[in-house]
Order: structure tokens, then sequence, then C-alpha cells
């Protein structure tokens, strides 16, 4: 009896982790700016959530030893195999990559943390509520009250703040750039709320709205209505093309789950299909205006700036495909993505392009690993599709794959832990 009672203390006791880090992770940048500000200690604070995967993971180790049932549960589990063989081939590619010298420890350490973390988490997460499924009856709580706050932030940086207005809470080059514009054009100004920068808020924001609309189907709930509203506001200020195309999608996948009719899913696409036309023709009709170049292409004619971020992107994504053709093995965790940036053994390399990443360090193997898991995580949330949180995640990873390929998606700390973390509490529904 007192060992149940220990138990269940311990198993309430990560809970409450887990519930923290998943609140506080959408404040994650501007909390650890400000701290580094009044503290010091930039990189080491940044990493809190990462020392508090720690404690989680014997806990989770822990309860695996003492519960028969969910060890066999794990063990017998190819999604858990397929993370563990991941996990492994980002340890063995950065030892080989560190010891050829093709990597400085620094890159190593950020890239191994970076590619790895949100797994971690997952598999933690994965143990700990399939041990005590209280956390999965107020997910909603741990999501929509804190996205309502960063919206609220979001708005208000656009309307009423000034445009530096987070130089107070210590961002600058050092740390993160207060501000951002489309084009260096400070007319034409980005919001990134508390999330480290305009697009990683695009990405949230997509998660959030896809988890609202899934939500609002289930529940009908009506404070979901202005949360949604607002959301999709931010969102468009965001000026993240990739996101706003993302949640495109996310929303198409939750419109046709919702349409049991197969006459009604014939007009609906249909229907889609004319909206894309017309938006076609509307960009089309629009192409030469500046503003529209701006908030749409992030360029503009007779611009200052000698190569605009499509330029980027196309040159990024073209020497990343190029790595990927010619070095199959990859090499190793910290050659490439933002972590690239610390090598210094060799140049960074920035695809703008997640799914390049992955195979840039770890090759075709590490890609293929990546991919099953995301393929193994979708499947087992379309199973559970009938719940709010799963249909909204799985629509919500379709939105955010697409980000993937335009940027480094999950080496966003905000994203990576949310969703991944949701995750597991829905695939143990």
């Amino acid at each position: 009896m007192l060992e149940q009672k220990l138990d269940h203390q311990l198993t309430k006791a990560l809970l409450i982790v887990i519930a923290a880090i998943l609140i506080l992770i959408p404040f994650h940048a501007i909390l650890t700016v400000w701290l580094s500000r009044l503290i010091g200690h930039y990189t080491i604070l940044r990493l809190w959530k990462e020392c508090l995967l720690i404690p989680l993971g014997l806990g989770a180790v822990l309860l695996l030893f003492k519960q028969a049932q969910l060890r066999q549960r794990i063990i017998h589990s190819k999604l858990a195999w397929l993370i563990t063989a991941f996990l492994l081939v980002q340890l063995v590619w950065g030892l080989v990559a560190y010891l050829t010298h093709q990597v400085s420890l620094k890159a190593l350490g950020y890239g191994l943390v970076s590619n790895c973390r949100y797994f971690v988490f997952f598999g933690i997460v994965w143990v700990i509520a399939a041990s005590y499924p209280r956390l999965q009856a107020h997910w909603a709580k741990l999501v929509f009250w804190p996205a309502a706050i960063v919206i609220a932030f979001g708005l208000l940086q656009y309307f009423i703040l000034p445009y530096n207005f987070l130089t107070h809470f210590g961002y600058s080059s050092a740390t993160i750039f207060p501000y951002e514009d489309i084009n260096s054009n400070i007319h034409f100004l980005r919001i990134m709320s508390t999330l480290r920068g305009a697009d990683p808020l695009g990405a949230y924001l997509l998660v959030v709205l896809s988890l609202a609309l899934a939500y609002w189907q289930k529940k009908k709930q009506w404070w979901l209505v202005p949360l949604a509203a607002t959301g999709l506001l931010a969102l468009i200020f965001s000026f993240s093309r990739a996101a706003w195309i993302g949640l495109v999608l996310s929303v198409a996948l939750l419109l046709w789950v919702s349409l049991k009719n197969q006459k009604v899913r014939k007009i609906a696409f249909v229907g889609a299909a004319v909206i894309i036309v017309v938006a076609g023709g509307t960009a089309l009709a629009f192409r030469h205006n500046t503003t529209f170049q701006n908030i749409f292409l992030h360029t503009q004619t007779n611009s200052a700036v000698a190569t605009n971020s499509n330029q980027g992107h196309a040159s990024a994504l073209a020497s990343g495909l190029h790595d990927l053709i010619h070095d199959p093995l990859g090499h190793g965790p910290g050659t490439a993505g933002p972590a690239s940036v610390y090598n210094t053994k060799a140049q960074a390399r920035i695809a703008e392009n997640y799914f390049i990443q992955i195979g840039q360090e770890t090759g075709w193997i590490g890609l293929f690993l990546f991919l099953a898991i995301n393929i193994a995580v979708g499947m087992k949330l379309w199973q559970r599709r009938d719940h709010a949180l799963a249909i909204g995640l799985l629509a919500a990873l379709i939105g955010i794959s697409f980000v993937g390929l335009l940027s480094h998606v999950w080496a966003d700390d905000t994203l990576a832990y949310l969703w991944w973390g949701l995750a597991a509490i829905a695939c143990v529904i």
C-alpha cells in the first residue's frame, strides 16, 4: 500500500513538471533573454527544459521498472524502436564526426540536443501519461491559456507597442534581435510575440489554431471563437507565408474529416479548386503592387536589398540537395542547420529545410528513420481521430511538415516541446 502511494506521488510530481514545461515553453525565449539580462549565463538559461529532462527521464525509467505491463507495451512498440534507432544514429554519427574532426564540440552538443530533445521528451511523456492518464483531461488548459497571452502580446506589438519594445527585456543582436521586418523595410513589421521570431510564432499559431478548430468541432465551446479569431489575426501579422499555407493544409484536413457525406466532400473539393484559381488570378493581377510584393513575395521591385528571402531559400535548398545526393551518409549532428553556425571545423550549412538538414547530418539512414517516426506517430493520431487532441495534432503535423520544407522548424524549442509532448499524450488516449 505504501509503495503504491509513493508511486502515485512520483507520477503526480512528474506530471507537474511536464505541465510546467508545456505552460512555460511558449515564453521560453522572452524569459531566458530577460533573465540573462539580470543574471547573465544566457546559454545555460536556455537549457532549463533540457535539464528537467534528466529527472523526468529517471522517473520514467523507474515507472517502467515497476510496471511490467507498461514496460512490455513500450518494448513491443515499433515506434519506440524507431525512436531508439534514430537516437543511436545521432550519437554514433556525432561521435564519428567529432573523432574525424568534422565538427567542433559546441556544435556537436548543440546539434545533438536540438535533434534529440523532442523525441526524448515524447518518450518520457508517453510513459508517464500511460501510467497516469489524468494529463489527458487537461491538455486544453495547457495549450489555450498560454496561447491567449502569446496572441494578446503579439497584437499589442503590432498595434500599440513601439517596434523595438523588446529591447527593454534584453533583446539585442547578442541574444534575439528585438524585431523583424520584411525586405529590411521598417514599414512592414512582423510580430514575434514571446517566441524567437516571426516564423516560429507562425508555426506555433498553426498548432494552436489547428487544435482550436478540432476542439470546436468536438466541444463547441464559445470562448474558442475569440481565441481563434485573434490567433488568426496574429498569424497574419507574423507574415509567415509557410505557416499561412500550412494552416490551410491543416484546416483542409480537419474539414475533410468532419464531412461524412461524399456529395458534400465533392462540393467542398470543387469549392477549394475555385478558391485556388481565384487566389492565383488575384496574385497575378496584383504582382506589380508594392504592398502585395512585400506581404506575399517578401520583396519588391527596385528593392535596396541585393538578395531577397526567396532567392536565399532557393540557393540554400539547391546547396542542401547537392549535399544530400553527394554525401549519402551525412557528416554528423552539428554540421548542418542552426547548430552548424558554431562549427569551427567547417562552414555553416543552412538548407532552410529541416528534412534536408537531417539528411545532411545523418544521411539517408537518419532521414528515413525521421520520416518513419513521423509517419508512425501520424498513424497513431489517425487511429485516435475521434479525439480532438489527436486529430488536431495530426492536422497540425501536416501543416508543420510543409513549414519544415522552408525552415528548420523542429529546431525551435517551443514548437518541438509543445507538439511532441502533446502527441505523446494523444498516443495513449
